[in-house]
C-alpha cells in the first residue's frame, strides 16, 4: 500500500465513513494535499488545512479562514466551528510530539472525540509514532515515495511542457529509465533534478548519467552505509572469465524493456550474488568491478557495525540500513567478509542476535522489489550459516580460486601497464607467469606495485629482466604460507559453489603442490 490511487482510495472511504481520526505517514506535504485535495473536489466536502506558514485555508479555494498560525489556534477555531457544523474535516500538517500522552496529545483526543460526536475527521501528517489511546480512535494511511509508475507520470508530465520549446532526446524508454533511476527520491527532488537538465536548454541521451549521479548526491551523507567511490580504471579485472559472463547476461536485464517484461512474468530484478574462495583473489574488486561496469553506485554494508549493545538494536540498525539501500537503488550492495558479522549464527553464543539478523537479511533479500544488486563476499567458509548457502538465497555461488596461468598473465598485463606503463608480453611475461604459480590477485598487484615504487623512489633503479624476476622470487605467496587452509577452502568450493575463473577449481596445482609431487617421484 503507497501508491497515489491506493491512498486516494482509502482517504475517500474514510471520509464517507467520517473516521473521527486518520494519521497519514508522509514526508511529502505538496503530494499529499492534492492526493486530499482530489477526495476533496470528488466528494464535495470542504477540507480546512492548517499549516504554520499560512494559518487555516480551505484546501480547494485557498480562501483563508484565520491567520493565526499556531497550533493551538487551530485546534481552538476548529473545536469551535465542529460545535456550529457538522461533517467538518481538518488537516494539521505540521504537528508537534504526539507519542505520549502529554498536553498536545491530550488536546488533540479532546479534539478527536469532538469530531467523532459531530461527524467531524482530523487527518494529521506525521512520520513520527502517535501516542496509542489517541490513535486507537482513527486509521492510519501511509503515502509511500513515488514508484516507477508514479515516477514515469511525473517526469512526462513535466518534460512534455519543454518538448517545443528545447531540444529533448528522451523517448518513453528513456523516461522510464530515469523513473526507474530516480525511485526513491520525493516528487520535488526529482523535478529539480530534471529543472537542472532542462536549464541547460536541452536534454540529452548522454544526460542520463547525470540523472544517476544526482540522485547519488542526494544520498551521499547517509546511516547505515558508506558510500565507496569506484574510478573507471577497476573496470577491468584480471581473469574470473566465468563470473564476467554470468554478469554480462544479467546487465541485460536492467534495461527498462527487459525490466518490464520480467514484472509482466512476475520475475524479480537479480538479487545477487555470493563470493567466496581464497582471500586476496579478487572478491572485493568484483563488487568494483561491478559498480563500474554497471554504471551504478556502490554501497558497502558492514553487518558487525550494525551490530548495537541494546535488545533489538541490531535488528533495527539491519533494516534502517536494508531500507536505505532501497532508497538508494539502483545500486550495488556490497557486504564485504559478511561471515564476521554472522558468526555468531553458527557458534550461538550471541544470545540469537546473529540468527535473527540473518533471517532478516534472506526475508528481505527475497521479498524486496527494488534494483539492489547484492555482493556478498567471504573468507573463511566455516562461519557462514547454513541457511545462507542454501541454493536459492543468491542468484549465484561462485568460488574465487588462485588464478590460473591464463589469468594471471592477464592481471599482470593489467598492473604493468597501470602502474609501470609497460606492455606484458614476450619470453619475461612467460617466466614470471610460470613463476608466480599459486600467487594471488593481491601478491601479483603488491609485486608490481613495489617495482614501481622503488623505480620511482631511485633514480638509478633498473627496470631489467634481472631486476623483475629477482623481485618476484623474493615473494612468498599465500599459497606456500597456508597450503592447508587453501586446500580446505577449496575442497568446501568443489561441491557447492561454481568456478568464477570457468575452470574447475583446483584445476591448476600450486609451486608447493608441484614440488611435493616431485619428491614423492624421486623417492619412489
Amino acid at each position: 500500500m503507497g501508491s497515489i490511487n491506493e491512498c486516494k482510495d482509502l482517504m475517500k472511504r474514510y471520509s464517507i465513513a467520517r473516521i473521527p481520526l486518520v494519521v497519514i505517514n508522509t514526508i511529502e506535504r505538496a503530494r499529499t494535499l492534492e492526493i486530499l485535495e482530489g477526495v476533496s473536489e470528488e466528494l464535495s466536502l470542504p477540507f480546512y488545512v492548517h499549516t504554520l506558514s499560512k494559518g487555516i485555508y480551505e484546501l480547494t479555494s485557498e480562501q483563508l479562514l484565520t491567520e493565526d498560525k499556531s497550533y493551538y489556534a487551530a485546534i481552538d477555531f476548529m473545536s469551535e466551528q465542529m460545535k456550529k457544523k457538522q461533517n467538518l474535516t481538518l488537516i494539521l500538517t505540521e504537528v508537534p510530539d504526539l507519542s505520549n500522552d502529554n498536553s498536545e496529545a491530550k488536546q488533540l483526543l479532546d479534539l478527536v472525540t469532538l469530531a467523532n460526536e459531530t461527524g467531524g475527521s482530523i487527518v494529521i501528517f506525521s512520520t513520527n509514532p502517535v501516542w496509542n489511546q489517541l490513535k486507537r480512535l482513527g486509521m492510519m494511511i501511509k503515502v509511500d515515495l513515488p514508484d516507477e509508475e508514479d515516477m514515469h507520470k511525473i517526469i512526462k508530465e513535466f518534460i512534455d511542457e519543454y518538448r517545443s520549446e528545447i531540444l529533448i532526446e528522451w523517448d518513453d524508454m528513456d523516461v522510464r529509465e530515469a523513473a526507474s533511476l530516480l525511485s526513491g527520491v520525493t516528487r520535488i527532488e526529482a523535478e529539480n533534478i530534471i529543472s537542472s537538465l532542462i536549464a541547460n536548454k536541452s536534454i540529452k541521451k548522454s544526460d542520463m548519467d547525470e540523472v544517476r549521479y544526482a540522485k547519488d548526491r542526494l544520498f551521499s551523507d547517509i546511516s547505515g552505509l558508506e558510500k565507496i567511490e569506484v574510478e573507471d580504471s577497476v573496470k577491468d579485472v584480471g581473469g574470473l572469465e566465468g563470473l564476467k559472463k554470468w554478469l554480462d547476461i544479467k546487465k541485460t536485464l536492467l534495461a527498462p524493456e527487459k525490466r518490464a517484461e520480467m514484472k509482466l512474468r512476475g520475475l524479480q530484478s537479480p538479487r545477487g550474488i555470493l563470493l567466496v574462495g581464497v582471500p586476496g583473489c579478487g572478491k572485493s574488486l568484483s563488487a568494483k568491478s561491478i559498480s563500474a561496469n554497471w554504471k551504478l553506485p556502490l554501497y558497502r554494508l558492514d553487518f558487525a557495525t550494525v551490530q548495537g549493545s541494546y535488545v533489538g538494536q541490531s535488528e533495527q540498525q539491519l533494516k534502517d540500513a536494508l531500507t536505505t539501500a532501497e532508497n538508494v537503488s539502483p545500486c550495488i550492495l556490497w557486504i564485504d567478509e559478511i561471515e564476521k558479522g554472522l558468526s555468531g549464527a553458527t557458534s550461538g553464543n550471541d544470545g540469537g542476535v546473529s540468527t535473527r539478523m540473518v533471517g532478516q537479511f534472506l526475508f528481505w533479500l527475497q521479498e524486496s522489489k527494488k534494483q539492489v544488486f547484492v555482493v556478498a563476499t567471504a573468507n573463511d567458509v566455516r562461519l557462514l550459516p547454513s541457511e545462507l548457502l542454501r541454493r536459492g538465497r543468491f542468484d549465484e555461488l561462485f568460488f574465487v580460486d588462485l588464478p590460473t596461468a591464463e589469468e594471471r598473465k592477464d592481471i599482470l598485463s593489467i598492473y604493468m601497464r597501470k602502474y609501470l606503463e609497460l606492455d606484458f608480453e614476450g619470453q619475461l611475461a612467460e617466466s614470471i607467469v610460470e613463476l608466480t604459480n599459486g600467487f594471488t590477485g593481491a601478491d601479483l598487484e603488491s609485486t608490481v606495485r613495489e617495482l614501481a615504487y622503488n623505480k620511482l623512489a631511485q633514480d638509478n633503479f633498473s627496470l631489467d629482466e634481472t631486476t623483475i624476476l629477482e623481485i618476484f622470487q623474493n615473494v612468498v605467496p599465500l599459497s606456500q604460507t597456508s597450503p592447508e587452509k587453501i586446500e580446505s577452502i577449496r575442497e568446501w568450493g568443489k561441491s557447492r559453489a561454481v568456478p568464477a575463473s570457468g575452470k574447475p577449481i583446483g584445476s591448476e596445482v600450486s609451486m608447493r603442490e608441484q614440488q611435493s609431487q616431485k619428491t614423492r617421484k624421486v623417492l619412489v
